[in-house]
């Protein structure tokens, strides 16, 4: 039997998705959680072979919550599931270990089948994101960049960002110029937007 963790915010869609993978013979949903930050304290409790991860979560992303489990449990595989199709989130996910990165309106057919590939060792991609990340390519935002640009998201001041990254003011204004540069966009906030909607952030 392949244990499985699911992570998703929205009661209704986690329960929808447990009650049709526990139509599968061989899948049992052994816990839930609504939570980012729920998600590695209750692997360690029921000890999942897979776990399935929402991308927008309260407590932290899918994509934080998939680098601390892997980390905390290298043997859990993990696939990620979004509503948003974007090249930007597959290519993140790929890089903290995800096995697998599906959107959810996949049917649960298809979700059943990956589970059952990523449990056997191999990675399973949505077909139409990942073309679209390798006509993308990688993000042009360096680590730094992407940091100040999350922190002016809300529309934090320089002053803010600075202190809260331990960053001097000028250097900040460095970071959110290449920013906006690099996104085309006008101002920081503008430039946050558009690097979250490409999945940068």
């Amino acid at each position: 039997m392949i244990r499985v963790l699911l992570a998703e915010d929205q009661a209704m869609v986690r329960g929808a998705l447990r009650t049709l993978l526990d139509l599968e013979d061989d899948i049992s949903v052994v816990c839930e959680v609504g939570r980012g930050d729920e998600v590695v304290p209750a692997a360690r409790t029921c000890l999942p072979d897979v776990a399935l991860l929402d991308i927008e979560m309260p407590g932290g992303d899918g994509i934080e919550a998939a680098r601390e489990l892997t980390a905390a449990l290298p043997d859990c595989r993990v696939v990620v599931l979004t509503t948003f199709g974007r090249p930007g989130f597959l290519r993140r996910a790929m890089e903290v270990g995800a096995a697998g990165f599906l959107v959810k309106d996949s049917p649960v057919a298809e979700l059943a089948v990956a589970i059952r590939k990523v449990v056997a060792g191999e990675r399973v991609i949505d077909r139409d994101l990942a073309a679209a990340a390798l006509a993308m390519g990688a993000t042009p935002l360096s680590t730094r960049e992407a940091d100040v640009l999350r922190a002016a998201a809300d529309g934090a001041t320089v002053a803010d960002i600075a202190r809260s990254l331990y960053l001097s003011e000028g250097t900040v204004r460095n970071y959110l110029s290449n920013a906006i540069g690099k996104t085309g966009a006008r101002t920081r906030v503008e430039a946050a937007r558009v690097a979250e909607d490409k999945g940068w952030l």
